[in-house]
């Protein structure tokens, strides 16, 4: 063999070399990514087993990865909002909304960030990165026990909030499931009638019934529409046009001023409210509450059903005064009405994740903020008076803690499929307000009966580790 022949020979093994070699550079680069993102990629295991813990306000684990299968501590008690972490079904709620911080950097579509592996791995250094921590604004023990109490009941859903700042401090959905199980139980969840699955207090949407007198007594002062002092008369109906509307169990309050017929729940003085405030009124401020668009919220959640402007007759309008109608609300919306009613006027932006640490330093960091300012500190605490007066002497006695100032609002919201929706939004202490509850109870009747001692009872815990 001469040299010439040689010389061609080893040509044509540079050749195939430099083939290979852009082959294999285009499926790192080009092809790399969409390769990584198949479920099947058997390196999403490698990447599993590195993947960032969620963790509580106070450091302990709500999520880690431990022997290799996805744990997670308080189980039901918070399924829904932490969510589940499945090769066959995927992921949810904080799992799947911080996928990209708690899952370890993927290389296999950057050649660098592989050569900087293989450096550190002759260097004795971990050869594959570890995820962040998502650090939530959940404290423990105001979960378990809000958890704890809605279990007591087939469906409803709570939200507890710090008012100053917008942290959810606990957050709870019933029924739930055990989401240390999902991959057995996917199927029977799934299929479930009760919806498991379904995180009631971001997605459930429920006529929010009296307590959206919250809103109506908010709007009606901070509009002029009413004064403190206005008077109403309750003979236990309303007739507007063709309609005719009743109090609860057709109870009749008589002539009322505006805290006492607040104070006593009557559906008649709201209507009348309503009518008066008309519905130009009604709208601006449903708008300057956020009512009826998106919650900006770190989690996906349900858009609060407000009918269309051009679609209120006067009924309806009537109905709408004290949550009635067409009006859909969620957990969540309730407790940020009662927020901005116990922080002088100003609605507090919600959020669960306060920081993401990665590799020991914080990485994000996610402020307290004001998402509006819809009504006067004036108005606030005329409202906040009248809700100190529910507890105090109307139909919200049951919520009283001894040596606590308690504002709240009943709510027995009647739908067409059954049994009215038990409902109860409060917070505490009222002189100075650093705990929001919202309760709904599904098909739970009376909400001075079932929702109010709920939040009692989680307030009485938040407020012991609340400071």
């Amino acid at each position: 063999m001469t040299n010439r022949t040689i010389s061609q020979l080893a040509w044509v093994f540079v050749l195939l070399f430099l083939v290979i070699a852009a082959r294999q550079a285009y499926v790192q680069v080009v092809e790399g990514p969409a390769i990584s993102e198949r479920p099947g990629n058997p390196r999403h295991a490698v990447l599993d087993a590195n993947r960032g813990r969620i963790l509580a306000t106070d450091g302990s684990v709500l999520a880690a990865t431990q022997g290799g299968a996805r744990t997670y501590p308080l189980g039901a008690a918070l399924a829904q909002t932490v969510g589940y972490l499945s090769v066959r079904y995927g992921t949810s709620g904080i799992e799947d909304a911080y996928d990209l911080a708690l899952t370890p950097p993927d290389t296999s579509g950057d050649p660098v960030a592989q050569f900087h592996q293989i450096v550190d791995s002759f260097q004795g250094k971990q050869g594959v990165s570890k995820g962040a921590d998502v650090v939530t604004t959940i404290v423990p023990a105001i979960q378990v026990r809000l958890y704890d109490e809605l279990s007591r009941h087939a469906r409803g859903a709570g939200v507890v909030l710090d008012p100053r700042s917008g942290a959810v401090l606990a957050i709870a959905s019933v029924p739930s499931f055990d989401p240390n199980r999902i991959d057995a139980i996917f199927s029977q969840l799934n299929a479930d009638e009760s919806s498991p699955l379904l995180n009631r207090a971001i997605d459930g949407l429920y006529p929010p019934g009296s307590t959206f007198k919250m809103f109506t007594a908010s709007a009606a002062l901070d509009s002029g529409t009413v004064t403190m002092a206005s008077t109403f008369e309750d003979p236990g109906y309303l007739q507007v046009g063709d309609f005719t509307l009743h109090n609860n169990e057709s109870e009749v309050t008589g002539t009322a001023d505006l805290t006492t017929a607040f104070a006593l729940s009557s559906n008649v003085d709201f209507a009348q409210i309503a009518l008066k405030m008309g519905v130009d009124t009604f709208y601006d401020y449903l708008a300057k509450f956020g009512i009826g668009d998106s919650v900006d919220f770190q989690l996906p959640s349900a858009r609060d059903h407000v009918p269309p402007k051009s679609d209120i007759v006067p009924g309806e309008l009537a109905q709408m005064g004290f949550g009635q109608g067409a009006l859909l609300m969620t957990p969540l919306r309730m407790a940020l009405i009662g927020s901005t009613v116990a922080g002088q006027g100003n609605e507090p932006r919600p959020y669960l994740v306060r920081q993401i640490v990665r590799d020991g330093a914080i990485a994000s960091v996610y402020p307290s903020e004001a998402l509006a300012t819809p009504i006067s500190a004036d108005t606030a605490a005329d409202v906040k008076k009248m809700m100190e007066a529910v507890v105090a002497r109307g139909t919200g006695t049951t919520a009283r803690i001894p040596g606590v100032t308690v504002a709240g609002k009943t709510g027995t919201a009647t739908n067409p499929e059954g049994r009215a929706h038990s409902w109860f939004v409060c917070f505490a202490p009222a002189e100075n307000p650093r705990v929001a509850v919202a309760i709904v109870v599904e098909n739970g009747g009376y909400g001075a009966d079932v929702a109010a001692p709920i939040a009692r009872d989680v307030l009485e815990t938040a407020l012991g580790n609340v400071k």
